[in-house]
């Protein structure tokens, strides 16, 4: 799926061949298949009642690292977007990506029986 996100990114939709632009469309089903995974995963995790910090275990904070580079990603292509010239799935795509990431990291570290730093504020 990555692979066809890079595709439609590197043909702008300004400037591209009919026949290139119908090959590296970009449809909602993806999207759409991700929201449904997010869901699965999360009716098996307790409820999130504070931020989380990266943690976890090795598993979940490898999960946690992909997603900070899947939200980099997703930032870069927004004006892209922006600009007409990638479609708006892709940006929705990365998005719900970034969500999955984070659920599965939660998920990898309940299952590993690792414990979720809680975020807390520093006193001043």
């Amino acid at each position: 799926m990555l692979q066809d996100v890079g595709s439609n990114i590197a043909t702008p939709l300004s400037s591209a061949r009919e026949a290139h632009l119908k090959r590296t469309s970009f449809s909602e089903e993806p999207v759409l298949e991700l929201e449904k995974w997010i869901d699965r995963y999360s009716e098996q995790l307790p409820p999130l009642r504070a931020f989380i910090l990266p943690s976890g275990g090795k598993s979940s904070a490898a999960l946690h690292f992909s997603r900070a580079v899947c939200r980099r990603a997703e930032r870069c292509v927004v004006p892209l977007v922006q600009a007409g010239e990638a479609d708006p799935n892709v940006a929705k795509y990365l998005n719900r990506l970034s969500d999955y990431l984070f659920v599965l990291a939660r998920y990898a570290a309940m299952k590993e029986g690792k414990e979720e730093k809680i975020y807390t504020k520093p006193e001043p």
